[in-house]
This record gives structure tokens, C-alpha cells and sequence, in this order.
């Protein structure tokens, strides 16, 4: 088996689109996302084609994807990104038939690598709903340390909810 983690092409955004476009209402209830604020494809890829003509020091999100055998099995987003400093990534599995198989933490250990490098990170959060299991055992398998449990709303595509905070500082 062969895991490449990289980040991703600006022809591969799509995957992020479809990805939240195309699952359950159950499966967006699960991770916390509001369906009626997904953006249209066609403006959310737009916004993308914008950011990925930036600089990276400028942007305000990071793609990563994560391929299996030369297939994408998942992928990570980096925000709120304050370059030198600290961002927040978000972790998805594409492919349900490689949720919760211990995969995600290979994943994200690489992910926070990359983003550690490409971003001149101190510190990388993470901030899962907070009774989505699998991302905050990945969390702490990955070395990510439990900051708090809080409700907020974590992100434009997000409803008011419980998330947990996690941190991993750019020494661990």
C-alpha cells in the first residue's frame, strides 16, 4: 500500500466540492455542516481558481489530499490561516468504506507535516463536532493535544454546535 500526502492541484478541487455536494444529509449532519450553506459548485470552484492564484503567504486556505495507491481516499483543509503563526485544518475521508479504519491518523500526522512546512506554522488546530467520534480519536492519535470542549460556530458551512479543540505545537 502506497499513502501519498500532498497538496492538491487546483484540478483537483472538485473533490472537496463534490465531496460535501454529493453526502447524506446524515453523513453533513455528522460533521456539523448546514447543507443550505454549501456554496453552488460552480461559485465555490471560482473561489478556489481565486485562491489558488495567490501566493501561498497570502491565501486563505490550503489544500492537502490524500491518495492510496494513486487514488484520492481523502483530503484536509487548512483556514483561518495566519502565516508563521497558526491555522486550522479540517480532515475528511472520501471514501465511507475508509472511515474509521485507522487510516486518518497516517493522514493527518503527514498533513500537519506539510502544513507545518508550507504555512511556517507554530501551532495547527483542529476543531471536529464534538460527538463525531472518529475525527477526535484521529486527533489524539496523531499526537494532537485536547485543548476544550466549547460551542461555537466553527466555519461558514457550519450550524452552532459542540466542537473540541485540538492543538499540535510545531516542536511535538
Amino acid at each position: 500500500m502506497s499513502l501519498v500526502i500532498r497538496e492538491m492541484v487546483l484540478d483537483e478541487v472538485d473533490l472537496v466540492i463534490g465531496y460535501f455536494h454529493d453526502s447524506t444529509p446524515e453523513h453533513l449532519e455528522t460533521l456539523g455542516v448546514d447543507p443550505t450553506r454549501l456554496p453552488i459548485r460552480k461559485d465555490w470552484r471560482a473561489w478556489y481558481v481565486a485562491e489558488y492564484r495567490r501566493p501561498i503567504q497570502e491565501r486563505s486556505t490550503l489544500l492537502v489530499i490524500w491518495e492510496l495507491d494513486g487514488a484520492p481516499v481523502g483530503f484536509s483543509t487548512a483556514e483561518e490561516i495566519v502565516y508563521g503563526e497558526q491555522a486550522h485544518m479540517h480532515l475528511h475521508i472520501v471514501d465511507p468504506k475508509r472511515r474509521k479504519s485507522g487510516i486518518g491518523a497516517a493522514c493527518v500526522r503527514e498533513t500537519a507535516k506539510l502544513y507545518f512546512d508550507a504555512l511556517a506554522l507554530r501551532l495547527l488546530y483542529c476543531e471536529p463536532n464534538a460527538f463525531n467520534v472518529a475525527p477526535n480519536r484521529t486527533l489524539q492519535s496523531a499526537g494532537f493535544r485536547y485543548v476544550k470542549t466549547y460551542k461555537t460556530v466553527p466555519g461558514p458551512l457550519n450550524y452552532h454546535q459542540a466542537v473540541t479543540r485540538w492543538v499540535l505545537e510545531a516542536d511535538r
